[in-house]
C-alpha cells in the first residue's frame, strides 16, 4: 500500500486530480469532507463554541461554517487555534480510514491542503502538490461564484504555490486542457503502482 498526500492551493484542481486518480483506481480520502464530519461532533463543537463564541452557531444547532472560514481566513491567531484542535483529529481518522483499505498493493490519495503548512509530509510515503499560476486559479474560481476577495483570503493564508512545489516529491500542472492534466496523472498512477506492488512483493511471508 503507498499513501500519497495530495496539495495545493485554493482554485488550483485538487478535486479534479483526485478524481482522475479515483477513475484509475487509487482510493480517495478527503480531509474536508472528514472536518465536515468533525464539525458534527458535539465534543468539537463545544471546543469551537470556545474559540469564537455563540455566534458560530447556526439557529438549527449546526456551526454556520461561512461565518467560521470568515473568521479565520483573516485571523491568523484564530486560524491557528483551529488548526490546533482540528488536524490531530483529521490525522487521527485518516490514519484509521487508511487502515481499513483492504488489498495489497494499493494506492490511496489522500487530499490534504495544508500538508505543507502543517508539516504533516511525513504521514505520507509520497506528496504531490497540484498547481496552476494565480491568474488561472482566480478565473476558475470567478465561473464558480468566489469573488476575488474572498479567494485572495484564502491564498493569503496558504503557503506560496512554488514553495510547496518545491517541498513536492511531485508537481501536477493544471493550467492547461483536462487531457494534459490527465495524461500527468496516469503517467503517476503507473509509478506508484508499480512501487506499491514493488512494496508488497517484499513484503514478510509465511512459509
Amino acid at each position: 500500500m503507498l499513501k500519497v498526500g495530495l496539495t495545493g492551493n485554493y482554485g488550483m484542481g485538487k478535486s479534479t486530480v483526485s478524481e482522475m486518480f479515483r477513475h484509475l483506481g487509487a482510493v480517495i480520502i478527503n480531509s474536508d469532507r472528514i472536518v465536515a464530519s468533525l464539525l458534527k461532533d458535539e465534543s468539537v463543537k463545544g471546543q469551537l463554541m470556545g474559540i469564537f463564541g455563540v455566534g458560530l452557531m447556526n439557529p438549527d444547532g449546526n456551526i454556520d461554517k461561512t461565518y467560521m472560514a470568515n473568521k479565520i481566513f483573516n485571523n491568523n491567531r484564530l486560524r491557528k487555534k483551529v488548526e490546533t484542535l482540528l488536524h490531530p483529529l483529521v490525522l487521527m481518522r485518516i490514519d484509521d480510514s487508511a487502515k481499513k483499505v483492504k488489498g495489497g498493493g494499493r494506492i490511496i490519495i489522500v487530499e490534504v491542503p495544508l500538508l505543507f503548512e502543517g508539516g504533516y509530509q511525513g504521514q505520507f510515503d509520497r506528496t504531490i502538490t497540484v498547481f496552476t499560476d494565480r491568474k488561472t486559479a482566480l478565473a476558475r474560481l470567478s465561473s464558480s461564484g468566489v469573488c476575488r476577495k474572498d479567494a485572495m483570503a484564502r491564498f493569503r493564508s496558504q503557503m506560496d504555490i512554488r514553495t510547496k512545489k518545491r517541498l513536492a516529491d511531485y508537481c501536477i500542472d493544471n493550467s492547461g486542457t483536462r487531457s494534459h492534466t490527465g495524461s500527468q496523472v496516469k503517467k503517476l498512477y503507473q509509478l506508484f503502482a508499480e512501487e506499491s506492488r514493488n512494496q508488497f512483493n517484499k513484503g514478510p511471508r509465511l512459509s
